[in-house]
């Protein structure tokens, strides 16, 4: 595409150099650039993408995207915003891919991972082919790619469907975080379903009050746009058991659709049963009435399951097909995943790194646990400070045994951190490991038959960040060690 013309959709700027080179691809990373790219300049929290326009230029790129003025052989435009720029022209460089998907995202601050992996298994069901972006991986039909964010940026995300649109998907489903929402990465997006889960505190480091938090979440939904086309039809799945929903409601011109378990809602849990082995219930829909077992565990499942429900029966999947996905689903990785050693005790590892998550979570297992409760948990460096001691309250009043320890303390000393969680649990029995290792090996080697050991806060997650360090670590894999250990040395 010549330079020219892919500016034509750019409203606001500045060009001073009349060249209309040829335009071979759109980086946001210097490292990328090729010969006929067009680099963007965008500043980062910690990189300014200006300082590495020159070596852009070297590496062969046909031209410059900037917010000030750069001294470059090549021609150099200037915008207001260079995300908002490159939202705009990564979009009609890949096609305007997001035109030709079903496409659904999802937003909350609990649940997205596991409700975007239950529609994409319906909607596989249906036989669709589906794409999958969030915080686990890229996933295209049945290859997976590694992800840096949970919503990437606007350059990757277009890229990334019009791949999925050269591979045939029919129906992409995306986690969409507050940050992208705020920082504007999923602008373009052409959303066909927005659906909520809930809201609780959590990222208060960078929105700084619930308001602005709760207000960063509706951007997806007043973002569904003000026009009805009856051929393509737009909708919000709101979770009417949470408040958010009526501000969310008020700020969609969508038609909405609600579920809930308390709430007289569009699409209802009923007759709740919740076991060891896996949670049955009456799915009430418009359609029909089902009676539902499933292999997801808990009150939190059900919420996520009735959300893709909702986002799958306006998709026009059958009721069946849904039900049927339903009751195949096994859990998602990271996400109450039970490690199973051989031993007599149960160990689970879940992301739960919120309070409203980790209470979820503890309540659950509190249902069907037989002896005492174990929790390993602790709360990230360089992140929301107000809610470690809620979450060390929250594990103290639910678990027989809470363990505070290390998850990834960053640039924060793991010990302040530690201090931090003990200042909600005083004149409470507690114990505080600073090894995240040892910590879950203590949980194992003392747990006896029928306690349950919930391992919270990573997950899925790989890593451990301490410093600048990024370590292998799998709660998953060390929690197997330790229990191999345990049963070789009895």
């Amino acid at each position: 595409m010549k330079l020219q013309s892919l500016l034509s959709y750019l409203h606001d700027f500045t060009t001073y150099v009349g060249e209309n080179p040829t335009i071979t691809s759109i980086e946001m990373d210097s490292r990328e650039v090729k010969q006929g790219s067009l680099f963007i300049c965008v500043k980062g929290f910690t990189v300014d993408g200006h300082d590495f326009a020159q070596q852009a230029v070297e590496n062969g790129a046909a031209a410059i995207i900037a917010e000030r003025e750069i001294n470059v052989d090549v021609p150099v435009i200037i915008v207001k915003d260079s995300k908002r720029a490159m939202a705009v022209l990564a979009d009609i460089f890949y096609g305007q891919p997001t035109h030709q998907l079903h496409l659904i995202g999802v937003t909350g601050t609990n649940g997205k991972t596991t409700t975007t992996h239950i529609i994409e298994h319906i909607f596989r069901r249906a036989n669709k082919k589906t794409g999958l972006i969030g915080t686990i991986n890229i996933k295209i039909g049945d290859q997976t790619y590694d992800v840096k964010n949970t919503t990437p940026e606007s350059l990757v995300l277009q890229k990334t469907f019009k791949q999925m649109v050269d591979e045939n998907v029919d129906v992409a489903v995306m986690e969409v975080s507050s940050h992208a929402l705020h920082m504007g990465r999923v602008h373009g997006c052409d959303y066909d379903v927005a659906v909520f889960t809930n809201l609780t505190q959590d990222h208060l480091d960078y929105h700084r009050t619930m308001d602005e938090y709760r207000w960063a979440k509706g951007l997806l939904f007043a973002q569904l746009g003000n026009r009805f086309d009856h051929h393509k039809p737009k909708f919000a799945v709101l979770n009417q058991d949470d408040p958010a929903s009526n501000e969310y409601k008020r700020s969609t011109a969508a038609t909405v659709i609600t579920y809930g378990i308390d709430e007289e809602s569009d699409i209802m849990a009923k007759n709740i049963e919740i076991t060891a082995n896996g949670t049955t219930f009456d799915l009430v829909t418009p359609l029909d009435t089902i009676r539902v077992k499933t292999k997801l565990i808990g009150k939190f499942s059900i919420y996520n399951i009735l959300a893709a429900t909702a986002a799958c029966l306006v998709s026009k999947v059958p009721l069946a097909t849904i039900v049927e996905a339903i009751e195949e689903m096994k859990s998602v990785a990271g996400r109450f995943e039970v490690v199973d050693g051989g031993q007599d005790f149960t160990v689970i590892v879940d992301y739960a790194h919120t309070p409203d998550s980790l209470e979820n979570v503890l309540k659950t297992i509190k249902q069907f646990a037989k002896r005492k409760v174990y929790v390993v948990v602790g709360c990230g460096g360089d992140r929301d400070r107000t809610k470690r001691p809620i979450m060390a309250r929250i594990a103290a009043d639910y678990a027989d045994v809470p363990i505070f320890t290390s998850d990834n303390p960053r640039s924060e000393d793991p010990v302040a951190i530690l201090k931090d969680m003990e200042e909600g649990v005083k004149g409470t029995q507690y114990i505080s490991i600073v090894d995240r290792k040892e910590a879950i090996r203590y949980a194992i080697f003392h747990a006896q038959e029928g306690d349950v050991i919930l391992i919270a806060g990573k997950g899925h997650e790989t890593y451990q960040i301490i410093g600048s360090e990024v370590l292998e670590f799998d709660d998953r894999l060390v929690a197997r060690q330790a229990i191999k250990e345990r049963n070789e040395s009895c």
